[in-house]
């Protein structure tokens, strides 16, 4: 912030001059003028940025009495001194409100001159003071009417208030100094009032409205309050003044357009019935915040901003702050954006200011940090200038003034040295700000598609309007053999959803399948990749949202048809579940695999948002997350970002956080049906998950079913449970147990959440569901068989109390550690795998079976098990997690496999690894044509085991 003495000399003696004229008119009129040096200062930056101020001070001095500079120190907001506005009738409220939004606008200029206060809190007084006077105004326009109509009463009989909403910038509580305020007048229920002469509801409030409007809007000898704009309710200006709740639900149930979701996103109730306003907005927040993913969005956004535009071009509004190119409109076009897309989703993004959205977008990765932070500060720039614009002369505008001198004021009060380097800063702001909006909108990835389309324009066109579809016109365009795609193509043509498209519908298809040629015809497997995207499109016709996310982003096309030509997996998932599609659009799946805090946090967030238990929903709502984490691991798979083993843990990963959230889930019902056995001197629900198989070696495939064992504490088996209907303990956790299972399984719109296969635990399908510790304990010591104890190898809890996981972490160990018969265990380990290979092989003389042939992933499993019985008790190190690229290090860390067959088996495993999963993501059988690689990984293994006396055939 530049000093006083260092402005140019012709500012510094004009400012002096405007100083000696407030003097003397204080002197006048026998109101002390502090002149000290901190109160001068501040009254001449005050001066400098404000004519408006100036002569508010000369016009009335008592201005600059002691009062009202004790209120320029006073941090709170206008509400906090509302209370002079209680009370008053007619002329002397009509009067009070005008002198209060003078006194407090003086203080909003005072404090943001002097930086005492953020953009921020600036915007949010300007806010608190409309509400202010708006609460005041209702009050008085409310006796007003009373006194010929009386009130209306709700059902009860008690009085009803007019709920009055804010839109806009006063709903977002981020006001303009100057701005007027966009408000809708709204009831909760019809009647008649009870007066004298009794009015209807609509009427009755249609006066109240109007009053207040006169209380604040018209213009006297004081000036006036607040222009108030009421154009943003519904049928605008040709609309009721005010309507019931039943009537606003109808209308954007029926009428409402893509522009009023926009306006509606920071609506809230300002005077008032606030809590009748708020269930208002919980009834019509499906129109703003869609249940799907919103991408029609954009078609919105594009109309607004043509339209906008259109103004600009014609007014020559080129420097206009708030429309112009790079302006705040263009922030506010991309935040909300992402809110109507995402926001029925994402109950975080239902915010109201721009920042606290902007935020919100952050947090979940919408808008990366560096663009948001780019946002953020030209936001903030962009609003302290327009606000300084308008303080200057208490006048609503958003152009940069055209006077010199003026433009100089305002950049010496923003503590610049002159206009140039102001508007170089701005000019700054401005350029970035357009540039993430043209991104956002995709122009020249549109036309230049576009461009390149005739060919297919034309296609589709012989394809659509003819009788039938003729293959050959599908071969002759390079989709050859034609016969699958051209059944599609008929399926989709003569489908009734196609037939009875809306003209809006038909013209998005009309724009979207040339594209899908194009996308198609660039990918190596051309054919596939259209035949599953015409299956996509037939899933999604009925919900224009999707074909819009297909017709406006051509990045996320780009993405399906790559996806959709080497994945039938990943492509089935897309037409199952379309929301994945959002994954597409999502800038992060180009950053690798979802870690894991991601996962648990998005299912935190959007599970918190349920308002009460709702068990089917929270599984659907966990399926959806499941999904999108296992359609971006596959998508990193694919594009090289991640390799088999990164992937296979990912995989495991994201079950980890599902059967965590699962189990929370199922403890609460079951609390709610049983109550909580008795205390315990440890943490946590007495009930740990135990993961086996390739779950419990973090190697998980994208169609693996959970191999799971249930332990409990024991020392609980006895108590019994709190609630109304009491369990014993053993009773307990069995039903946890089978809750958790039911859970897991249950069907949802997208499928069950895993399979769960619960034989591996003790005494297998003849076993209890539910173990103890102990019980679990004596069994592996005293009776397991070698194939279990290899099993015991891959086990690791993973989800619930953690005091009991690791209790069976130190019971693992110190099983695994007991010294073994070397020679046994390779006998038992030998003729398991032998019976094994006889029964699931689908090996041939040509094909290799990538899991159960002879040197294929199971005998790279039984080979390191098999090593971890024989040398565990040699090597504590080996008695850590069982996932094989873990158990390959570790056994050459300690000697027991030598640095070259570790690195060999190693590859082997990597290869088979990343063989079985590209097989898995494009639905065929893990059974592979035996190749020279393939043939080299099982010799490999092969080898390894030979010289490890575990030769298997």
């Amino acid at each position: 912030m530049l000093a006083p003495a260092d402005w140019p000399r012709a500012t510094a003696a004009f400012l002096d001059e405007r100083l000696s004229r407030l003097e003397h008119a204080c002197r006048e009129a026998g109101v002390p003028f502090h002149d000290d040096a901190g109160v001068d200062d501040h009254l001449q930056r005050v001066l400098l940025a404000s004519d408006f101020a100036y002569e508010s001070f000369l016009g009335d001095p008592r201005l600059l009495g002691p009062e009202f500079l004790q209120l320029m120190t006073d941090p709170r907001h206008a509400d906090a001194r509302a209370g002079v506005l209680a009370d008053l009738r007619d002329d002397e409220l009509r009067a009070e409100l005008r002198r209060f939004r003078r006194r407090e606008a003086l203080r909003l200029i005072w404090r943001d001159v002097n930086r005492a206060d953020s953009v921020e809190t600036t915007l949010a007084g300007a806010s608190v003071l409309a509400d202010a006077c708006l609460e005041a105004a209702l009050r008085g326009a409310e006796r007003q009417v009373a006194v010929r109509h009386g009130v209306v009463r709700d059902a009860g009989g008690q009085p009803q208030r007019l709920v009055v909403l804010a839109l806009g910038k006063l709903g977002g509580g981020e006001l303009n100094f100057s701005s007027d305020i966009d408000v809708v007048f709204a009831f909760a229920e019809h009647g008649d009032s009870d007066g004298a002469r009794p009015l209807d509801a609509s009427a009755y409030y249609a006066r109240v409205g109007q009053a207040l409007v006169s209380l604040l809007a018209d213009r006297d000898a004081d000036g006036y309050v607040f222009r108030v704009d009421l154009r943003l309710r519904p049928f605008g200006n040709a609309g009721r003044l005010a309507l019931s709740f039943a009537a606003m639900e109808q209308y954007f149930q029926r009428e409402g357009r893509d522009w009023e979701r926009y306006a509606w996103i920071k609506a809230r109730p300002c005077a008032g019935d606030r809590t009748a306003g708020a269930r208002l907005l919980d009834t019509l927040r499906p129109f703003v915040f869609r249940r799907y993913l919103d991408y029609g969005a954009f078609a919105g956004l594009r109309e607004m901003k043509a339209l906008i535009d259109a103004e600009v071009a014609r007014k020559d509004l080129a420097d206009h702050l708030k429309l112009g190119p790079g302006g705040i409109r263009e922030i506010e076009f991309i935040v909300q954006l992402v809110q109507l897309i995402r926001g029925g989703r994402e109950p975080t993004l239902r915010v109201r200011g721009l920042l606290p959205a902007l935020a919100a977008c952050e947090q979940l990765g919408s808008i990366p940090l560096a663009r948001a932070q780019t946002l953020r500060e030209a936001y903030r720039f962009l609003r302290r200038l327009e606000n300084r614009v308008q303080m200057f002369a208490d006048q609503q505008t958003h152009e940069i003034p055209a006077d010199p001198a003026i433009r100089e004021r305002i950049a010496l009060a923003l503590g610049r040295p002159g206009w140039d380097a102001l508007a170089g800063e701005m000019n700054v702001h401005r350029a970035a700000v357009a540039e993430e909006f043209g991104a956002l909108m995709a122009v020249r990835a549109r036309s230049s598609a576009q461009q390149s389309q005739a060919q297919w324009t034309e296609l589709w066109r012989t394809l659509a309007g003819g009788d039938d579809v003729d293959p050959k016109v599908l071969a002759d365009a390079g989709f050859d053999p034609p016969q699958d795609a051209a059944a599609e193509l008929e399926a989709l043509l003569g489908s009734v959803t196609f037939r009875n498209m809306s003209a809006r519908s038909r013209e998005r298809l009309d724009r979207v399948m040339p594209a899908l040629f194009a996308a198609a015809s660039g990918q190596p497997e051309a054919v596939r990749c259209l035949t599953r995207l015409l299956k996509l499109v037939q899933a999604v016709a009925r919900r224009s949202v999707y074909l819009a996310l297909l017709d406006e982003q051509p990045a996320a096309l780009k993405r399906l048809s790559a996806v959709f030509s080497a994945s039938a997996f990943l492509a089935d998932r897309v037409i199952s579940h379309p929301l994945l599609l959002d994954d597409l659009f999502d800038d992060r799946v180009e950053q690798g695999a979802p870690a894991r805090h991601e996962i648990e946090g998005e299912l935190s967030r959007r599970l918190g948002a349920f308002g009460e238990a709702d068990p089917e929903a929270e599984i659907e709502l966990v399926q959806e997350v499941r999904q999108s984490a296992l359609f971006r691991i596959g998508l990193a798979f694919l594009g090289g970002r991640i390799d088999a083993v990164a992937a296979a843990r990912a995989l495991a990963e994201v079950a980890e956080v599902v059967l965590a959230t699962v189990l929370r889930i199922a403890e609460r019902d079951l609390v709610a049906s049983h109550g909580r056995l008795g205390e315990r001197a440890h943490d946590g629900s007495g009930l740990a998950i135990v993961a086996y198989g390739s779950f419990g070696g973090a190697e998980l495939g994208f169609g693996s079913d959970l191999d799971l064992v249930f332990l409990y504490d024991g020392d609980l088996a006895q108590a019994e449970s709190d609630g109304p209907r009491p369990l014993d303990g053993q009773r307990y956790y069995a039903r946890l147990a089978q809750r958790i299972v039911h859970l897991l399984g249950v069907l949802t719109r997208a499928g069950r959440l895993y399979e769960v296969d619960v034989r591996l635990r003790p005494d297998g399908s003849k076993g209890m569901l539910v173990l103890s510790l102990s019980a679990y304990e004596a069994y592996q010591r005293e009776r397991a068989w070698t194939w279990e104890l290899q099993a015991l190898v891959r086990a690791r809890a993973v989800a619930g109390d953690v005091s009991l996981a690791r209790r069976f972490a130190q019971l693992r160990e110190d099983v695994l550690a007991t010294p073994r018969d070397a020679d046994a265990v390779r006998k038992d380990v030998v003729e398991m795998r032998a019976r094994w290979r006889a029964e699931r092989d689908r090996s041939d003389a040509q094909r290799f079976d990538l899991k159960q042939g002879s040197g294929g992933l199971v005998d790279i499993e039984f080979l390191l098990q098999a090593l971890v019985l024989i040398q565990g008790a040699r090597y504590p190190e080996l008695r850590g997690d069982g996932n094989s690229s873990d158990l390959i290090a570790r056994l050459a860390a300690v000697g027991v496999l030598d640095a070259a067959d570790a690195d060999a088996l190693a590859r082997a495993h990597a290869d088979l690894l990343e063989r079985a999963i590209r097989c898995t993501l494009d639905a065929r059988a893990r059974v592979v044509a035996r190749d020279a690689d393939v043939e080299r990984s099982a010799g490999i293994v092969q080898d390894v085991a030979g010289r490890m006396g575990l030769r298997q055939g």
